[in-house]
């Protein structure tokens, strides 16, 4: 019986200029061009945690996709949220963040549902990431998991969205999908 190939972060690193991929225990999941929609919904949300973080001299880092996360301390492990906020700048390295950020946000593409639903929700809550959003332009919702309650909340795109990380700030998603 043939076992399977367990790759490492040198193997993403060594892909094709272009060529973007995650990699969840050893596992390369290749990566489809996000659709002018999903960069819409990224920068509006991406801009909308910023100016809150700014304006209230907020000590955490917003970043949005392309931003490498080593979630374990292994070379096994390597994701590109849409956006990550770091409340723990220790974490922060030129190469990215080491360690679990503080909030994801991930924003569902047709080829990122199995991943962003199922298997980065149970690596997120492992690794100890606060809170995760799956933004889902299709189903017209947002997810948010409270990981350290173990609370889930759905709301629509119509919605003002909670943030748990910050008690008091919310999204209208009304005004984020265009």
């Amino acid at each position: 019986m043939k076992l399977p190939i367990t790759h490492t972060i040198d193997d993403i690193y060594a892909l094709p200029t272009g060529k973007r991929a995650e990699l969840i225990d050893g596992k390369i999941y290749y990566m489809a061009p996000p659709s002018r929609k999903h960069q819409d919904i990224a920068g509006e949300l991406f801009g909308t945690i910023r100016e809150y973080i700014k304006s209230n001299r907020g000590s955490c880092k917003p970043y949005i996709a392309p931003f490498a996360v080593f979630l374990n301390d292994d070379d096994k492990n390597y994701v590109e949220p849409d956006i990550s906020v770091i409340c723990d700048t220790n974490k922060l390295t030129d190469s990215g963040c080491n360690g679990a950020p503080d909030w994801i946000i991930e924003i569902v593409s047709p080829g990122s549902r199995r991943m962003d639903y199922s298997i980065k929700l149970f690596k997120y809550r492992t690794a100890g990431v606060k809170e995760y959003w799956i933004v889902d332009p299709e189903k017209n919702r947002v997810l948010v998991y409270d990981l350290q309650r173990e609370d889930l909340i759905e709301y629509t795109f119509s919605d003002k969205v909670s943030c748990c990380i910050y008690p008091g700030f919310s999204i209208d998603f009304s005004t984020i999908v265009l």
